[in-house]
Parts: C-alpha cells; structure tokens; sequence
C-alpha cells in the first residue's frame, strides 16, 4: 500500500495531494483546492508571486478593451529583458548562483508575473526566502516562498512552446515568456567570470 502510494504521489490518481500544486507550485482554487497542496520545508526553487508586470498585458482601458498596441513588440522585449536582468543579477549577487529562472506570461491570477528561481544550493534558496519577504519591488511587498517546482519541463504548457496552445493566458500550465538570445548569452555565460556591471536596483 506504502508503495501504491508512493508512484502516484502527486499525479492525476492521487485523490489526497493536489497535482497541479505538485508540478507548477500554483493552483487555480488556491487555498479553496480539496486537496494538499504540501510546500516544502526545503528546495532549490523559490518562487517571487506576482511580481511581474506586462504592459501589454496591464494596458486595459476601462471598458476592458486592450490597448495593447500602446506597447510594441520590440519595447515589450526590451522591458522584459531589462526586468529579467535586474531580477537575475540581484539573486546571484546576494544570495547564490542561479541555475535557471523562470517568468510566467499567464493571467490567471495563481501564475500571473510568477518568477521562479532555482539556485544551485538548497541553502541559498533559504536564505533568498527569508530576506526577500522583508523586501519591495517596484513599490510593492515582495511575496516569496520554496517552491516544489524543480523540473520546469514538466511544469510548462507543451502546447504554448508549440504555439498551439487554445487556452490563452488562462491555461493552468507555465507559458514561459522567453528573453532576447543575446541577454541569455550574456547571463549564464557569466559562469567562469561572475562579475556583473553595477545597476540601480528597484529592490528595496
């Protein structure tokens, strides 16, 4: 019975546990769900809720019809890529080397601007929690917490990487917003140098 339990932790079959939580470390009922969502005590992955804001997204008029044209391709990226950056460079400079980081493009408001960071070290990921949620971003209290998630491909909407994805920004899945090759370069090609130009930080 140990077992039986044991494979189908986490998954559809299990009526105890909530899967969704298990794999995206987000659920859309929220603490409503009928099942566990169990957060770790430990983890490499962090996640910062709602920290992200997409102007394409965010430029609603108020009747609710988007303006999103207000906001070009080519600025979006740039903004992001600049977000990105700020984000990535304050976690490796203050709390340990980043292995990999997400953001979420959804809308759905459990993974709408959700960042995960996974650190290379569980202790580093302990130690960003702690000092992040005494922490603001942009003029806001930053909302940190361990975070199941640690393979992200499980975690992501197959269908969105595809461009097939028929649930939009609603889709219960991560739709990962991708940043610019050349800002990817320049991030995790930092590895032998670990040197970073200084930037104002909008982190207090």
């Amino acid at each position: 019975m140990a077992e039986y339990l044991a494979s189908i932790f986490g998954t559809e079959k299990d009526k105890v546990n909530c899967s969704f939580y298990f794999k995206i470390g987000a659920c859309r009922h929220g603490d409503r769900c009928s099942r566990l969502h169990n957060k770790p005590t430990f983890s490499q992955t962090i996640a910062l809720l709602n920290i992200y804001r997409n102007p394409q997204n965010t430029a609603q008029s108020a009747d609710g019809i988007s303006e999103s044209h207000a906001v070009s391709d080519v600025e979006m990226q740039e903004h992001y890529d600049e977000f990105f950056e700020e984000v990535f460079t304050e976690m490796e400079e203050k709390y340990g080397e980043v292995e990999e980081m997400n953001v979420c493009d959804n809308l759905g408001d459990h993974l709408v601007g959700n960042v995960y960071v996974k650190f290379r070290r569980e202790e580093d990921a302990e130690k960003a929690v702690i000092n992040l949620n005494n922490r603001w971003f942009n003029g806001q209290p930053i909302h940190a917490e361990l975070s199941p998630v640690t393979d992200f491909r499980e975690a992501c909407c197959r269908q969105y990487e595809m461009g097939e994805c028929t649930r939009g920004g609603f889709c219960n899945f991560m739709h990962l917003k991708p940043i610019s090759r050349e800002l990817r370069r320049e991030l995790y090609g930092r590895r032998r140098k670990r040197s970073y130009p200084r930037k104002r930080s909008v982190m207090s």
